[in-house]
This record gives C-alpha cells, structure tokens and sequence, in this order.
C-alpha cells in the first residue's frame, strides 16, 4: 500500500503548456523561487483543474479503495466460494492485485511522462470493468478464473491508472498541492469504506455472488466513465524524463536509502494481514456475523482519519520519526491479534491499527523525499522503493494464509506478521540513524 501515498513528483524540463505559455513542472528546490514569481503559471484551482482533481479522486475510490476491500473477498471465498482452496491461496488473488498496482507503475508513470495519460486512463477503466464482470461470471471452486480476473486483471487495471491519475493533478497546483493531493488521497480511504459495506451485503444477501459481483461492477464503471470524462491534461509531455538506470546505481550506494526499502519490504510483510483477515477472524471467533461485516469498515474509517492528521503530526514529530513509531505500534498491534476474542478487542484493534496503518500509508511518500538528494530524481526513487517494497506485500499474506492453516490456528500468522512488522520497524531506526549522522558530517563540512 506505499504506493498509495504522495504520488510521484516528475521533473521536467521547461516546457510550454497548451495556451504557449513556458511552465516549470518539477520539484528542483534550486529553482523554486523562480516559480513562485510567476505563480499564473499554475493555476491553482477553477473548474478544469477541480474537475481533474475530482477524476482523480474517483480513481482511487475504485483503485485502491477496491483493493483494500479484498478482506470481504478472503471471507466469502474461504466460507463459501472457493472451499477447496487454502486460506494461503486465496491470499495470492489479493497480494498479487496489490503488487502488480506498483509493477505496472513502473511502466505506466514511464508512458505518462510521454503523453500517454488518456490511453492509460481509458485502457485502465476499460480493464478493470471488463474484469470485474469476468470476475462475476467466475463459478463456484474455479480458482484460475477468480485469480485471472480479479488478482491479473484488475492489478494490470489499477497499475496503468494509479501514477497517471495523481500526477495529473500536478499539472494545475503549485502552492495547492497539498490540499489537492490530501483530497485525491482521500479516495481510497473512502472507497475502502463504501465498498466492504456494498460487498458484504450483496454477496451474502439475496442477489449471491454473480449479481453482487455485476453489481458492484456496474457501480465502479459508472464512476470510471465519470473520472474519464472529468480529467484533463494541461502541460505538454516533457521533452526528458529521469533515466530510471542512473537513478537506481545512485540509490544502491545510498544506505539510508536501502534501509527504507528494508523497512517497507518486512513492514508490509506484515501489513496487510488484518486488512485480509480481520472480518475472517471474527467471524471464527463467534462473533456477530452482522457486526463482523463491519470490521474492516472500522479498520478502514481510522485508516483515513490517520491519513487526514498525518501531515499535522510529522510537522511536529518529523517524517522519520513517526514512521518508526507507526511501524513498531503497527507491529506491536498485529501481535495483539493474538488476542481477538470478543466485539471490544475488534473494535479496540481495528481502531488503533487502522490509525498506525493510515499514518504509514501517508507518510512513505515524504520520507523517500526526505531521503532524495536531487529532487528531479524523486520520482524514480518513489518507483524503486515501491516496487521493491511491493514485495513484502506479495508474500506476507499469503504465507500468513499457509501458517493458519485449514484449523484456523490464529496465533501463529500474527505473530509472524507482527514480527516482519516490528522488524520493519527496526530497519527505519537504522536508517534514521544513518541519515542523521549524514547529516550532523555534512553540516560540520
């Protein structure tokens, strides 16, 4: 889920936007005060650029607020869709959507930067709608077609989206952005909350899987259509873009660097364990179906509140520091899994580690920039680290799913959750540690 934090901040060359008038997009410090001279370069709102902001949005309530919703899919699946299969397998279909949202990221923020947002934007929506009907025509313990459509197709389908819709939004805010970016953002905190209630109510109420499926589908279609048609591009493609190889040679003598790839590999190891299996766990508890429902939807309400106020607690606390203890509380918190038993521990648990989750999500973006030297080289340093970090995602619940195994042994998923998170936890201390000793040298030199 880094990937879901501040997008992608490209440098480009000076380069002359629609109406001919010469724009500096980019993030180089050294020339800021250039552009703050000449801030009608940037609008800073009006229709076009509110319009675009608000397609953005909608793309993450039906990107990531989708995927972030696939806890309610591990339920159904493992009680009534797919029970020949392991908890661990079904855990693949929703690890490999989330990785594949950062692997195609890598190419479609390449194609961005070459003018190809409207091909991207219109190829992802298409995609993603035809593969949630292809997941609505999926029968019964047929795993390969539930896997194609909904772990292949729909991560395809959100990859080519995600980088294109919130770099777009740079194109007409400057000294806005962080209000713009806090909104796009917001999208996929919300559409985690809408979509488990939407979900758990079609899929186990009268309609059943197909229908439900068909349904939610022609919901997600209708807003796509409505992003499609609301976003516009205002800047001409640069004339060059960040060779990605130099970048990455640059990064691997970098230790602070390689220590928060470190930290965001084990950390979301970890991560995505009570998302994918918090409604699960409840229900095997004995607790109430109907409020189980509503788990990840508690999870998820404090996940965006956390996103909300993260920017207020890093400007007293600094980036750094609040990503370790959101890391380690987060860890500390998976290991309390162990313990869910009753409607107060849920809630207690949801609440807390939705926050610590939150605070993560939002905070991954500033530290990469934090840690870049040569701010043209932020975006393809964002790209390495969340591509790399992606990783842990890609195999943490799926083994979390092979160590519960078919007896529903809780204890032994979360702690290896808990302990990849915590050590996750310990690899930022590192890299704090080293950055600021960089620092204090390089202040005395």
């Amino acid at each position: 889920m880094p990937s879901e934090s501040e997008p992608r901040m490209l440098y480009t060359a000076p380069q002359q936007d629609k109406e001919g008038s010469e724009t500096l997009e980019g993030s180089n410090f050294a020339k800021d005060s250039n552009l703050s001279s000449h801030p009608h370069e940037f609008p800073e709102g009006g229709l076009a650029a509110w319009m675009t902001t608000f397609g953005a949005f909608l793309i993450q309530l039906c990107g990531f607020g989708y995927t972030n919703s696939f806890g309610v899919y591990q339920d159904f699946y493992t009680q009534h869709y797919l029970t020949n299969e392991t908890s661990s397998a079904i855990s693949w279909i929703g690890s490999l959507n989330t990785f594949l949202v950062t692997a195609v990221g890598l190419i479609s923020g390449s194609l961005y930067d070459r003018g190809y947002f409207y091909h991207l934007v219109i190829a992802g929506s298409l995609l993603q709608s035809f593969s949630l009907f292809m997941l609505s025509l999926s029968k019964p313990d047929q795993y390969y077609q539930i896997f194609l459509a909904q772990g292949v197709g729909m991560g395809i389908a959100l990859g080519l989206m995600y980088v294109p819709s919130l770099a777009v939004v740079s194109h007409y805010f400057r000294r806005r952005r962080t209000l713009a970016m806090t909104f796009v953002a917001s999208g996929s905190s919300l559409g985690a909350v809408i979509h488990p209630i939407m979900l758990n109510n079609l899929l186990n109420g009268r309609l059943g899987f197909g229908n439900g499926v068909r349904a939610s589908a022609g919901f997600v279609s209708v807003l796509l259509l409505i992003a499609c048609l609301c976003m516009r591009t205002r800047l001409d493609p640069p004339m060059t873009s960040v060779n990605y190889i130099v970048a990455a040679k640059k990064c691997i003598r970098d230790a602070p660097f390689i220590f928060a790839i470190a930290g965001g590999f084990f950390f979301q190891t970890g991560l995505y364990y009570p998302l994918f299996f918090i409604q699960l766990d409840s229900i095997r508890h004995g607790l109430s179906v109907t409020f189980s429902f509503y788990s990840l939807v508690i999870l998820n309400v404090s996940n965006c509140v956390a996103r909300v106020t993260s920017g207020f607690i890093a400007a007293f606390t600094g980036v750094p520091n609040l990503i370790i203890v959101a890391t380690i509380s987060g860890g500390v918190l998976i290991l309390g899994m162990i313990g869910l038993n009753s409607l107060a521990s849920v809630v207690v648990l949801g609440v807390m580690y939705g926050y610590c989750a939150g605070l993560y999500i939002a905070m991954v973006g500033p530290l990469v920039a934090t840690l870049t030297p040569d701010l043209s080289e932020l975006g393809a340093r964002m790209s390495i680290c969340f591509f790399l970090g992606g990783f842990g995602g890609l195999i943490g619940t799926p083994i979390s799913g092979a160590l519960l195994t078919s007896n529903y042994t809780w204890w032994i998923p979360a702690v290896f959750s808990g302990a990849a998170s915590m050590t996750g936890g310990m690899m930022y201390m590192i890299m704090r540690f080293i950055f600021v000793r960089r620092q204090v040298n390089q202040g005395k030199a």
